[in-house]
């Protein structure tokens, strides 16, 4: 079962690896950096829309965020 801790690490790593602020990834997927925020933080998942957005802001595959591959 994927845990709310391992998305969050793979969010936060997918992040790191982007060279992007969280503000710059808030920018460029609409929310606000608050958001950004609260998923680096483990308190709350994207929107789906939001997750697509995210993952193609950052260039990584949804299965990798989702603990569905490595």
């Amino acid at each position: 079962m994927i845990t709310l801790d391992q998305v969050r690490e793979r969010i936060i790593e997918a992040i790191q690896q982007s060279g992007l602020t969280q503000s710059e990834l808030a920018r460029r997927i609409g929310v606000k950096h608050q958001q950004i925020s609260c998923y680096v933080k483990g308190q709350k998942l994207p929107a789906l829309d939001t997750f697509a957005n995210l993952c193609a802001a950052l260039e990584v595959d949804p299965a990798y965020i989702l603990c569905l591959s490595d």
